[in-house]
């Protein structure tokens, strides 16, 4: 298969480290081109630099978002309707509404996603998710505890210091969960969106499970923690340090060429509206 050439927005810590190095080496894509908002930084990764976003799009076949949440809704909307492929971050958007609005250009157009929810793209979470399905489960329970908003960590930036791990973390935690044990159906939330965050999650079929996120944490803290169980047995999630992101430009290219991947802009916007009705339960 010809490698997809593949535009990126963006050039941020998180572009330069896993983006733009990961459609560059994989021999599924190839990196054509960046736009950012600053063109010093764009010009550190290694590809063409388009002061336009419109030059990019003329210059790939598919569209590969590494900016904050706002941003990625409105350009993401805009790379829709050229016709583009898109691979998108988590969360899909800012709002409910923007989300909306994205994943509807995104039917209207008749074009591929793809949701970068990096777990999901890890054979041990493949693995753990198999287990899930034959052992009946009925509950389970996850933690993720960080840092990563305080001091001068790369990820404090702006859009995650104000909405907190919900909005950032939320998405990984929530759509694992969802995947373990069905469809969620319902969520109740306490806490504080910038603090600590608890959910209960009601899932189809009767099942729930319990979710803790921070990320304004102090201390050595523990990796992010997945457990189910069920009437036949348990699955847990082990810690790994392997990088999924091959499989994330593998599957993205035959996304493009084939069409359809089930964590697509749809899944994106659901797993919106249960961070939406989440956050209208919290304090800030």
């Amino acid at each position: 298969m010809e490698p997809v050439a593949v535009g990126l927005v963006g050039a941020g810590p998180w572009a330069r480290m896993a983006h733009a190095p990961m459609l560059a080496k994989s021999p599924h894509t190839r990196l054509a081109g960046v736009w950012a908002r600053r063109p010093e930084a764009a010009a550190e990764l290694g590809a063409p630099v388009f002061e336009r976003i419109e030059e990019l799009f003329d210059a790939c076949e598919a569209v590969a978002f590494c900016v904050p949440p706002a941003v990625q809704a409105e350009i993401g909307v805009r790379a829709a309707r050229a016709g583009k492929a898109l691979l998108l971050e988590k969360p899909l958007a800012d709002s409910l509404e923007a989300a909306q609005r994205l994943a509807d250009a995104v039917a209207e157009a008749g074009v591929a996603s793809q949701m970068l929810l990096t777990l999901r793209y890890a054979a041990q979470t493949r693995t753990f998710l198999a287990r899930c399905r034959e052992i009946e489960p009925f509950g389970g329970h996850a933690a993720n505890i960080s840092g990563a908003l305080l001091g001068d960590h790369p990820f404090a930036t702006p859009w995650r210091l104000e909405r907190g791990a919900l909005l950032d973390v939320g998405p990984h935690v929530i759509d694992l969960l969802d995947a373990a044990l069905g469809p969620v159906t319902g969520v109740r939330a306490h806490g504080r969106s910038r603090g600590w965050t608890g959910l209960l999650l009601e899932h189809e079929g009767g099942a729930v499970s319990e979710a803790s996120l921070c990320m304004a944490a102090v201390g050595d803290l523990p990796p992010p923690t997945f457990a189910v169980y069920g009437r036949t047995g348990s699955a847990v999630l082990p810690s790994f340090d392997d990088d999924p992101l091959d499989v994330v430009a593998e599957e993205f290219a035959r996304t493009v060429r084939n069409g359809g991947h089930p964590l697509d802009a749809a899944h994106g916007l659901r797993l919106q509206r249960i961070i939406a009705e989440a956050e209208s339960q919290l304090a800030p």
